[in-house]
């Protein structure tokens, strides 16, 4: 049986690895907006992160997560694959 992935969405300019990184070394896809290359976006970015200006802004499901330290820290405690498949 495989896993359901939840929808991710990762705001970010092109400087943004180490998210990426992470993610990418869970075999998830994820839609990726460029903030850099698309500045009328971040306007959404900002609303949808209650305020947060600073990239990347990842969101999981309807979870944000918050930047790439925020990610690294629900990775070593146990429960970004909790957000990524959710049962």
């Amino acid at each position: 049986m495989s896993k359901t992935q939840a929808d991710i969405t990762v705001y970010l300019t092109q400087y943004c690895v180490r998210a990426k990184g992470l993610l990418n070394a869970k075999e998830v896809s994820y839609n990726e907006i460029d903030v850099g290359a698309q500045p009328e976006l971040r306007a959404e970015m900002i609303q949808k992160s209650n305020g947060v200006t600073s990239v990347p802004q990842i969101f999981i499901g309807e979870t944000h997560v918050g930047g790439c330290d925020d990610l690294f820290a629900t990775e070593s405690a146990g429960k970004l694959d909790q957000l990524l498949f959710p049962s």
